[in-house]
């Protein structure tokens, strides 16, 4: 369904914008800046007397942990509830929770110091916001016009990552650090941005759409439960789904590996001390995403020109399979911050290079099939928390960071092969290539 302007867009459109979903961006990033917070701290927290008083172990694997699957399970649902509610509906859903498992998380689970309590309430809050955010990007996806979806894939990264991590951990900084604020207090900050990016994604965007199943005349019924069912089959009726499963689990893999990796082999942690300090490692995460949040928003508007599909296999597989590596071993040859940092920020970059895959997964399917698509995508987002430390955990006590550093170079030139077998005919560089040629007799067209 496109209801944006026709050929000639105006206003926040010329930018990559859907009109009608414009303040949804801005409800996603305050949301996103209010979950991203407790990032930096929430572990080192639940283990003082005031906070829980978990231990190391409890604090990392009963929260964090089950914290990952929920977050996990909700990715998957984001796509495959809004395709039978409408992706309103789904965020409004999301943000209900958020809000309502936060306030029994400081008022009922953290006075309690109860481990069984703690672990059980953070994790449904973890169902959060993937049901929030990721059901807006569906809504993204289904609403813009096929000319701008990279661009609007583009600017939805930019608000989620532009808020988790970033600007959520530096509004925790500036609010323990200068302000003051107890740790507690900035958890309660954390809900109090929380609802204002809820209220402002859920009620200040107001197009039908948001409330209408996604299907299209073939649907008897779309309103039905069994729908959730062919967010599970279209993975054999369109094998190029699991191709873009895999292509999004490997995406972000080696970035969270990475970071779990680093301050045991560049900072203090490492054997012999490394040659970042604490803080610089911090350094060195900030710039990594700083530069992946600006090119976010470039790969979003060149994947609308130089086509979704060769976007990701160029700049972004390969791009990647160059710069893993070339991070680790030059960092470690170099010995000093600067060069650690210029690095990361060209991995951040050549990180982006995957933003056009939110848009080609869900173009290349029929219109019923779009929040299923988007279900695979996400859940291979929520599976790449889960494979990045994972790899590390495997083989860093058998080869060492460059072995890891290696192991994720190949994982990326696996994909991009696979990335080669995502087609869409509405891709903006098939497009191109098409451009004169017949169009084969019965031939259908996704939107």
């Amino acid at each position: 369904m496109d209801v944006t302007s026709g050929d000639r867009p105006t206003g926040v459109e010329r930018w990559g914008i859907p009109h009608p979903l414009r303040w949804g961006f801005v409800g996603v990033l305050i949301f996103m800046i209010g979950d991203g917070v407790e990032v930096s701290y929430l572990t080192d927290y639940l283990q003082q007397p005031d906070g829980g008083g978990l231990s190391g172990a409890q604090a990392s694997f009963y929260t964090v942990t089950l914290y990952g699957v929920a977050v996990l399970i909700a990715s998957w649902f984001s796509g495959t509830l809004s395709a039978i509610w409408g992706p309103r509906r789904v965020m409004w859903l999301g943000a209900a929770i958020w809000i309502v498992f936060e306030i029994l998380f400081l008022a009922v689970a953290l006075p309690s110091q109860s481990l069984g309590l703690i672990a059980t309430i953070y994790a449904i809050r973890g169902l959060a916001y993937p049901l929030f955010a990721f059901a807006f990007l569906v809504w993204i996806q289904t609403l813009a016009a096929p000319r701008m979806r990279g661009s609007a894939a583009g600017w939805f990264w930019f608000a989620f990552t532009g808020g988790l991590p970033t600007l959520g951990a530096a509004v925790a900084a500036i609010a323990v650090g200068p302000l003051g604020i107890s740790l507690y207090g900035t958890l309660v900050l954390s809900l109090v941005l929380v609802t204002i990016g809820s209220v402002i994604g859920c009620f200040a965007v107001t197009h039908p759409s948001g409330l209408e199943p996604i299907a299209d005349e073939t649907v008897a019924n779309p309103r039905s439960p069994r729908r959730l069912l062919e967010g599970v089959d279209i993975l054999w009726r369109d094998k190029r789904t699991i191709s873009g499963f895999f292509v999004r689990l490997v995406n972000t893999a080696p970035q969270y590996g990475f970071f779990a990796m680093f301050p045991f082999t560049f900072g203090p942690a490492a054997p012999g001390g490394g040659f970042l300090t604490t803080e610089q490692v911090a350094i060195v995460q900030t710039v990594a995403y700083a530069a992946n949040i600006g090119a976010n928003l470039f790969f979003g508007v060149f994947g609308d020109y130089f086509g979704w599909r060769r976007t990701v296999s160029v700049f972004g597989c390969l791009g990647c399979a160059v710069a893993t590596p070339l991070w680790y071993f030059g960092s470690v040859a170099a010995g000093n911050l600067l060069v650690t940092a210029v690095l990361g920020a060209v991995y951040g970059i050549v990180l982006a290079g995957f933003v056009p895959l939110s848009a080609l997964m869900p173009s290349m399917v029929a219109a019923k099939d779009k929040g299923a698509a988007l279900a695979i995508l996400n859940t291979g987002a929520g599976g790449a928390a889960l494979l990045g430390p994972l790899t590390v955990t495997a083989l860093f006590p058998l080869f060492g960071g460059g072995g890891v550093a290696i192991a994720y170079c190949v994982m990326y030139l696996l994909v991009a092969g696979l990335a080669l077998t995502i087609r869409s005919d509405i891709d903006p560089g098939e497009v191109r290539r098409a451009a004169g040629a017949p169009r084969p007799a019965g031939a259908t067209r996704a939107a």
